[in-house]
């Protein structure tokens, strides 16, 4: 049977140290792009709206 390991102790990483890196940089980056284009597009939607009140129904 094989005995189980410990990743942290098989690869010596120091959990104090450890960072999401460059990875992580790119995965938030590329949501908040996401996110500008989004509201970008919601504001053009929004422009073309062309919302006109009806006057309400006067009450009996």
């Amino acid at each position: 049977m094989s005995t189980p390991v410990n990743l942290a102790a098989a690869l010596a990483l120091d959990e104090t140290k450890v960072t999401p890196g460059l990875l992580g940089f790119i995965v938030f980056a590329a949501l908040g792009v996401a996110t500008w284009f989004l509201v970008k597009s919601m504001n053009k939607q929004f422009k073309r709206v062309d919302f006109v009140e009806e006057p309400e129904a006067p009450k009996e």
